[in-house]
C-alpha cells in the first residue's frame, strides 16, 4: 500500500459539545493546530449538545462542519435512550446508554473529511473512564480504525484519542489549565433549559469536577 502524505498542520476535531471533546479541541489549539471541527446529528434527543459544540468551536476559532445523520435515529429507535424517551434514562451506566457503534460512525465522516480537507489528524476526547463500559472509546479501536482509514484512503491519516489513558477528572484537569470554558459545554442526556443533574452522564460530569477538586460551572435543575 503506497501511503500519501498529506497537511501536518491541520487537523480534525470531533466535537460533541461535551467536556471532553471541548478539551481536546483545546488541546489541539495548544499543540498549534489549525483546527476543522466536526459535529454530528444522530437522532439524540439532547440536540442542545450540537449547539454546544458550534459555540466551543466559535471560542476556538474553528470552522464547524455539522454532518446530519439523524436518519440513524430509525437504527436505535427502542435500543437507546439517548433517541428514544421511551427507553428508561438511568441514572448510572446501563446497556441502552450505548449507542451501538457512534463512535465508528462519527470517525469514518471524520475520514472521509480529513481527506477532502487534506489533513492528516482526527482527535476526539474519548478517554479512559469512559472505556471499561464503551468498547469505541477503547485505544484498542482507535489503533484499529486508523489502521482501516489508511487502508481505505491510502493516506498517512492518523486517529487518536489522547486521553484514551486518562480519568474525566483528570481531563477537566487538564481542560483547566488550557482555558476550557466548561461553561459552554453539554453533556445532560435531556434537552432541557439546565443540565437535569440526574442522568448517567451528568452524574458523571458531576463527579469528574469533584474528583478534581475544580468548581463545577455547571447549572442543574438537581442539587449538585
Amino acid at each position: 500500500m503506497v501511503v500519501k502524505r498529506t497537511t501536518s498542520n491541520k487537523c480534525v476535531v470531533l466535537l460533541s459539545g461535551g467536556p471532553d471533546s471541548a478539551t481536546v479541541g483545546y488541546w489541539a489549539k495548544k499543540k498549534g493546530y489549525d483546527i476543522s471541527a466536526m459535529a454530528c446529528i444522530y437522532g439524540q434527543i439532547a440536540v442542545k449538545e450540537v449547539e454546544s459544540a458550534a459555540r466551543i468551536a466559535s471560542e476556538l476559532g474553528a470552522t464547524i462542519k455539522v454532518i446530519d445523520l439523524s436518519s440513524l435515529r430509525e437504527i436505535f429507535v427502542g435500543v437507546t435512550s439517548l433517541v428514544d424517551d421511551n427507553v428508561p434514562m438511568t441514572s448510572s451506566f446501563t446497556q441502552p446508554i450505548i449507542v451501538p457503534f457512534r463512535n465508528a460512525i462519527f470517525l469514518s465522516a471524520a475520514v472521509a473529511y480529513s481527506a477532502a480537507l487534506d489533513t492528516r489528524r482526527i482527535y476526539c476526547g474519548a478517554q479512559g473512564s469512559d472505556a471499561p463500559y464503551y468498547p469505541d472509546c477503547r485505544k484498542e479501536f482507535y489503533d484499529a480504525f486508523q489502521t482501516a482509514a489508511r487502508l481505505g484512503t491510502d493516506r498517512e491519516i492518523f486517529v487518536e484519542a489522547p486521553f484514551s489513558q486518562m480519568s474525566k477528572s483528570d481531563v477537566v484537569k487538564l481542560g483547566t489549565e488550557l482555558g476550557v470554558p466548561y461553561d459552554l459545554t453539554w453533556s445532560c442526556y435531556f434537552n432541557r433549559a439546565k443540565h437535569c443533574g440526574a442522568c448517567e452522564s451528568c452524574n458523571n460530569r458531576k463527579k469528574a469536577f469533584k474528583e478534581a477538586g475544580i468548581t463545577d460551572p455547571t447549572q442543574y435543575e438537581t442539587a449538585k
